[in-house]
């Protein structure tokens, strides 16, 4: 097996032990990165000078026994909506200046450096991470690793990518309705959007509370590890949580048995799903209670709130853009441009309606609950299509959330919601099904998820691209 394809929990130990060194496995981290790029696409910029002088900082250490922090030595990526100090942060925009000091870290991203993670680039979004699928006037189309014909999704579409790859095991993405949990689907890889405010987040998203910071990883082993560095409070961010009580590695151990688990195919008829998607996410539930969880086909009590999210995403974006003269609102994304006009023409009374629609769903999931640990249902009613795209072939939808209504509605809620791959539709696309918690509950999500990685559900190790 090569470096590439190890988590970066097995690196870790490969570094304790001296079996590899951090420079050897960024340096085959970027080889990987640099011959999937012309294929992918799935970075704005390789920091390689940056990424082996840090890598031969965490060799020194090791070899003194001294670790900085749990990550000490293992390659990460950060979607380059997050501030990364000393290189530019363009969201996906011509519009964004590269000039600047560019002195800040993200929160996450400065957790990340004391940790002593080994940053190899920042990775593609599409504009400010307006839709569901990653491309941009910045940087193009990113393509899927399985099928580059295919769409890798978004918003963290680049983050995917490279993670599933082998171009480093973990990789920091934002998810406003999905842009976690849809790529990371399509990619078939592990992606953790946690309980709003579990990981600080600075600046504010234009998109406010809908937008969640977490881990893109190979297993919940890796995010768990990753949520117990990123997941401290940090004075820049006034919604952050407090520190989670324990360690969300440690509560990994405690498996499914006896959790109770509402199984929702199609929210209740809402949503008409890819037969193949659907028998893989049902044998997957059935895997659940084979490993002792209650499971229950169930609905939780909403319809599609997508207009709701409409008005709140719309108005986010309109906001973002309000003072953009009109030579540099040219500059955008026509979609972008779309949804800004759309989101301007919103009163104060159709945002505050919005509101009464999320705290109404975030009421009922509440409740939902309190009789259920854990909601499963597919990630996406679909698998990956055509680059370049907004919605697949032949949609009704217009707008990305057509063919995403299973993922928005949670960022309404603000409850962590994680997405494991749970096998393949005909065309070797991965599938992936998600997990949902009440808020404050992503060990629950992490316990799920782990327990069926160790019981060899899910789809593991890397795509390796053409010519490797």
């Amino acid at each position: 097996m090569q470096l590439t394809d190890l988590t970066a929990v097995r690196l870790l130990d490969g570094y304790r032990k001296g079996e590899f060194s951090p420079v050897e496995v960024t340096e085959e981290a970027l080889e990987r990165a640099r011959r999937a790029q012309p294929r992918v696409n799935a970075f704005v910029r390789l920091t390689e000078q940056d990424a082996l002088a840090r890598a031969r900082e965490s060799e020194r250490r090791w070899r003194r026994g001294e670790p900085a922090g749990l990550l000490d030595g293992v390659p990460v990526t950060v979607k380059d909506i997050l501030l990364m100090r000393g290189h530019p942060t363009l969201r996906g925009s011509t519009t964004v200046s590269q000039q600047g000091s560019w002195h800040e870290d993200a929160p996450s991203v400065a957790r990340l450096r004391e940790h002593g993670a080994v940053f190899l680039g920042k990775t593609t979004t599409p504009e400010f991470g307006w839709k569901g699928v990653t491309d941009s006037p910045l940087s193009g189309i990113t393509r899927n690793p399985h099928d580059a014909s295919r769409t890798a999704g978004g918003s963290s579409g680049g983050s995917a990518a490279a993670v599933a790859l082998g171009a480093g095991p973990l990789s920091l993405g934002t998810d406003g309705g999905g842009s976690i949990r849809i790529p990371a689907a399509f990619c078939g890889i592990f992606g953790l959007k946690p309980t709003y405010g579990r990981v600080p987040i600075y600046p504010a998203s234009p998109f406010g509370t809908l937008s969640h910071t977490g881990p893109m990883t190979r297993d919940a082993v890796d995010a768990a590890l990753l949520l117990d560095v990123i997941g401290g409070p940090d004075p820049r961010d006034w919604s952050a949580l407090p520190p989670a009580p324990g360690s969300f590695t440690e509560a990994l151990k405690a498996g499914v048995k006896g959790l109770r688990v509402a199984y929702s195919p199609t929210l209740g008829g809402q949503v008409a799903v890819q037969p193949r998607v659907a028998a893989a996410v049902r044998r997957t539930v059935a895997r659940l209670a084979d490993l002792g969880a209650y499971v229950e086909e169930t609905d939780p009590d909403f319809s599609d709130p997508v207009e709701a999210f409409h008005t709140l995403w719309f108005t986010g974006a309109a906001r973002l853009t309000e003072r953009f003269p009109p030579h540099r609102r040219q500059l955008l994304d026509p979609g972008l441009r779309e949804i800004c006009a759309q989101g301007a023409r919103y009163g104060a009374l159709d945002y505050l309606a919005a509101v009464d629609v999320r705290m109404d769903l975030g009421r009922r999931m509440g409740r939902f609950h309190e009789t259920y640990d854990l909601l499963v249902t597919p990630t996406l009613p679909v698998t990956a299509f055509e680059a370049g795209a907004e919605v697949p072939a032949g949609s009704a939808h217009r707008r990305w959330t057509g063919w995403t209504p299973f993922t928005y509605p949670f960022n309404l809620t603000q409850q962590p919601a994680a997405t494991v791959p749970v096998g393949t539709d005909g065309d070797g696309l991965p599938v992936g099904m998600q997990l949902v918690a009440a808020r404050h509950r992503d060990d629950l999500v992490l316990r799920a998820a782990h327990a069926l990685y160790e019981a060899g559900v899910p789809l593991s190790g890397s795509v390796t691209p053409a010519g490797s």
